[in-house]
């Protein structure tokens, strides 16, 4: 019954990942790009300024820096996506489905703007007359409590859009593949067991703090694997230089003809990307603009400028470099591993020994710190359906579910989260569209003051 249950998921997350998704985030992030001018990416300097601390005014409103916003939504984001998502993307897809990755994430950078402007300048008070933010609050201030129906649809496929099945199932696979079964340690249901429960115990410790903890937490984290990560990758890389441009040809060819796995199938490979890169940097998903709704500061647009900087950082930095190493290395090709398990598998081929366990503590970090940001967005979401009386019982399903995404299919969990994730851009991506006009106008006005230097800096 399980495998049914399984297979019928795998089945529907296919069906639903077709044209009217790829036109809703691809033909939406062109919108968003074409209707703002350009403005994200004509603003990027000026976002980092923003991000360094420069514009913060602590008396204004909200409960997260800029920089503790960006880093509690990279810590949803730069994760596991990044690791064995890229993996996932080039086992199904091929090497060309990391060219529609860049694509989507590029187009990905306009919508995180909207979203997350948004997220600021329609913001909601919950029941406990607390300030927040996110589509399920813009849905219901910018649109009307009319729409109210479609803000909670939004928040109940956002509870399970965020759980932690994939980052537990990934972080066991690798315990599994890379430290049981090498040290001749059989693995067996019971040790994913073990490692699941084990797992969430651990989270379970951090996530009861609240988002001002875990902005604290990520905000540590965040930094420090990116940083290992990086200088990792890239040793593999450049150790391996005479292959860089031969590993983008190959991105680029395929890209066009899915020679590589698909046969052709082009449609077939965009799809991919765009799924892989939305699992990646969720521009268009709603998650973000949650954490980055928090932000204390008065001036939606200058969130909407810190926000757009995840895809970047996310998808064309980080993204890249791992497919990078995957590709150059030729594990994708003389290998039948997926997952986590065929990214340490280049690690191993580019460092014999090392290469595995230093992409271990890498997945500790990405895992761990995305268990910890994700409660918070699935928080938020019940306490908007049922009320903040209720809203804290969402941490203890979510340690639970650390279990059961230790013990299952990592297809079948990829295609349950991918459901979700199609239903969440929907109200998101069309409330953002009907909206749109408010950051057009906000932007004109911010730009102009930025312009006149009337902005108040440390």
């Amino acid at each position: 019954m399980f495998e049914d249950l399984g297979q019928l998921i795998i089945k529907i997350s296919d069906g639903i990942w077709g044209a009217p998704i790829l036109i809703l985030l691809l033909g939406g992030g062109f919108y968003f790009l074409v209707y703002s001018r350009l403005a994200p990416l004509r603003y990027i300097g000026h976002a980092l300024q923003i991000l360094t601390g420069k514009y913060d005014d602590p008396n204004e409103p909200g409960q997260l820096r800029h920089y503790q916003a960006l880093s509690t939504a990279l810590a949803g984001t730069v994760g596991m996506g990044n690791v064995s998502g890229v993996a996932v993307a080039i086992t199904m897809g091929g090497p060309g489905a990391i060219f529609w990755m860049w694509v989507s994430a590029l187009l990905g950078v306009s919508t995180k703007f909207f979203t997350c402007s948004l997220a600021v300048m329609f913001r909601g008070k919950d029941d406990a007359g607390e300030i927040q933010g996110g589509p399920m609050y813009y849905i219901t201030e910018g649109l009307g409590k009319h729409w109210r129906p479609v803000a909670v649809f939004f928040a109940l496929m956002a509870m399970i859009g965020v759980s932690p099945l994939f980052q537990a199932n990934q972080l066991t696979q690798m315990v599994r593949d890379v430290l049981l079964v090498p040290n001749n340690i059989e693995a067996s249901f019971q040790t994913n067991l073990i490692t699941g429960i084990v797992i969430s115990i651990f989270v379970g410790l951090v996530v009861i703090g609240g988002i001002k903890r875990i902005g604290n937490v990520t905000g540590k984290l965040v930094p420090t694997m990116v940083v290992v990560y990086t200088v990792t990758v890239l040793y593999i890389i450049f150790s391996n230089s005479s292959q860089i441009i031969p590993a983008f040809q190959t991105i680029f060819h395929d890209a066009f003809t899915g020679d590589a796995v698909l046969g052709g199938a082009l449609g077939a490979i965009i799809i991919t990307g765009v799924r892989r890169a939305a699992f990646s940097n969720e521009a268009g998903l709603g998650t973000a603009p949650m954490a980055h709704g928090a932000a204390k500061t008065n001036e939606p647009i200058r969130e909407g400028l810190v926000a757009m900087l995840g895809p970047i950082i996310d998808t064309i930095i980080v993204c890249t470099m791992t497919a990078l190493a995957i590709i150059i290395t030729n594990t994708w090709i003389h290998s039948d591993a997926d997952g986590i398990t065929l990214t340490a598998q280049a690690f191993d081929s580019a460092i014999p020994f090392f290469g595995k366990y230093i992409l271990s503590i890498c997945v500790i970090f990405f895992s761990m710190s995305t268990m910890f940001a994700f409660p918070y967005y699935g928080v938020k979401c019940l306490g908007f359906v049922a009320g903040t009386k209720y809203q804290n019982s969402y941490n203890y399903v979510f340690v639970a579910v650390i279990i059961i995404g230790a013990v299952s299919n990592l297809r079948v969990i990829i295609g349950l989260i991918d459901i979700a994730f199609a239903l969440m851009a929907f109200p998101t991506v069309i409330s953002t569209i009907l909206l749109s006009p408010h950051v057009k106008r906000a932007s004109k006005d911010y730009f102009k003051r930025l312009k006149e230097e009337k902005f108040v800096t440390k």
